[in-house]
């Protein structure tokens, strides 16, 4: 069973079983501030746990709750509330905080969509110097539930690329396959977390060298 209907939910189709929930719906944009909007979620959630008890909770989180830029965010504070529920009201459960998504279409906001309209755009935008990223391709989702997943319970785990980008890599990929040059100006500002990753994702994507990695992302999606 899949609730939700954005990209994430999308991508599951392939993996639905009758033996797992995954639970895709909710806040996507992480500046939301609307209490009406987590509380939304929260209800939706309590409601799939409560009518669902005999299946997988499988629940996706996000990596910014290590960011400690944000640790007062309305986002992270409601997704560790989450987190918190789950763990104290399923017996069968599996929650993978999610890095940055890179996929065709979903929200525009996020890193890749915003770098690739700007540039495509030529749109002058600002530059964080400091500021490294976590990628993911959306397809790697399913195919590590599939592959690695489905068989651990009762965990959290941190799902991206295990490799911590800087924006600079990011722009000149996207610079590449779109043939344009970006228009920035840099600031010396910007942060960035560490992640520590399960084996399950080391192995997972070894084999991939970083550079590999963010060059399959900006062929297939731009």
């Amino acid at each position: 069973m899949i609730i939700g209907s954005g990209l994430i939910a999308k991508s599951l189709i392939n993996i639905d079983t009758k033996d797992n929930l995954f639970f895709a719906s909710g806040v996507s944009n992480s500046l939301e501030t609307r209490n009406s909007e987590f509380e939304r979620e929260f209800s939706l959630l309590k409601d799939a746990l409560k009518n669902n008890e005999n299946l997988k909770f499988i629940y996706f989180s996000t990596l910014s709750v290590k960011d400690q830029s944000k640790q007062d965010s309305h986002y992270v504070l409601h997704k560790l509330a989450m987190e918190n529920y789950i763990k104290s009201n399923s017996k069968n459960y599996l929650i993978l905080r999610i890095g940055n998504i890179v996929g065709n279409g979903g929200n525009p906001n996020t890193l890749f969509n915003f770098l690739k309209n700007q540039i495509k755009n030529n749109n002058e935008f600002s530059l964080h110097l400091k500021a490294r990223r976590f990628l993911l391709d959306i397809e790697d989702i399913a195919d590590f539930l599939k592959s690695r997943c489905l068989n651990i319970s009762n965990k959290i785990l941190n799902v991206a690329f295990p490799y911590n980008y800087n924006l600079k890599e990011i722009i000149t990929a996207i610079e590449e396959n779109v043939n344009q040059k970006a228009i920035y100006k840099e600031i010396n500002e910007g942060d960035f977390y560490k992640v520590d990753f399960d084996e399950n994702i080391m192995t997972f994507f070894s084999g991939t060298s970083p550079e590999e990695y963010l060059e399959t992302l900006t062929r297939k999606y731009i």
